[in-house]
């Protein structure tokens, strides 16, 4: 009588060739990944090389001698440099205050009311995000021109508002549409007035959004140049169109330094404001 030997089964996996739409596949996610890589590399290579240069000992840009904070001391003893910044942040303050308020209002009638003429509301409160920025710019100082307004830091300011009114009333809207409306029902059934209710539970879970929509426009007008140098008068220069008129006279390590500075600034608002977003 004879038995019979059971081999094992194996335990190494088997080969298994790769269909052709596998292997499709694996191409093009690999090409959307060097895609993708080579994209990122050519925004932000150019800003990292301003950043490195910032830090240059020599004054000839380009010609690397050492590394040095000269440049960054240098800009504390600018008075006319500090001065445009002092008037940037003025303008930059008071317009994300005024444009916060109404552009909340704004999100919030949109919103939540029902009246004739909305689709057209709704239509011109996009009209500041789609239109360029020179048109925007021209339309301002005609404006200002045709009712005989003097050109000042004020001028700016009004000009700020116009814009920076939509990107607030468009990030507060978005936050508002995806509330919980059953939250305020709530509290309507226990007795709460519309003026509660809103302090208590419209106001608190809108805070995140207005403050998000505040710091894209600090942000916005802080870094505006093309309406701002349309609209600014004797006096009332801000940072970005001093960096311009800095720059007439050649790129220096100075203007890269301040360009790194206004940088830094600008995402780390951008950041702050994305992350409250998400909340």
């Amino acid at each position: 009588m004879t038995t019979a030997t059971v081999n094992p089964p194996s335990s190494r996996p088997t080969s298994r060739r790769l269909t052709r739409d596998e292997l499709r596949a694996a191409f093009n996610k690999r090409i959307l990944t060097w895609l993708s890589i080579g994209i990122f590399v050519f925004l932000y290579l150019p800003i990292l090389i301003l950043i490195i240069y910032s830090f240059n000992e020599n004054k000839i840009v380009g010609v690397w001698t050492g590394f040095s904070l000269n440049w960054y001391q240098e800009l504390f003893k600018d008075a006319a440099l500090l001065n445009s910044l002092q008037v940037s942040l003025w303008v930059a303050f008071w317009s994300t205050i005024l444009s916060t308020i109404l552009g909340t209002l704004a999100a919030i009638v949109l919103e939540r009311f029902r009246f004739w003429g909305k689709l057209t509301y709704d239509a011109v409160l996009y009209l500041p995000i789609i239109i360029p920025d020179i048109v925007m710019a021209l339309s301002t100082l005609l404006f200002f021109v045709i009712l005989n307004i003097p050109l000042s830091r004020y001028t700016i300011l009004i000009a700020h508002v116009a814009f920076n009114i939509s990107f607030v009333a468009v990030v507060v809207r978005a936050r508002l549409a995806d509330m919980d409306r059953r939250l305020e029902e709530a509290a309507a059934d226990l007795g709460a007035n519309e003026w509660l209710t809103f302090r208590r539970i419209t106001l608190p879970l809108l805070t995140p959004g207005i403050v998000s929509g505040a710091l894209l426009a600090f942000t916005l007008s802080l870094d505006d140049f093309v309406i701002t140098f349309f609209v600014a008068g004797p006096g009332s220069t801000t940072l970005p169109v001093r960096v311009y008129s800095m720059i007439k006279f050649g790129v220096t390590p100075e203007v890269n330094a301040v360009s790194t500075l206004m940088f830094l600034g600008s995402t780390l608002l951008v950041v702050i404001s994305l992350v409250l977003q998400r909340r």
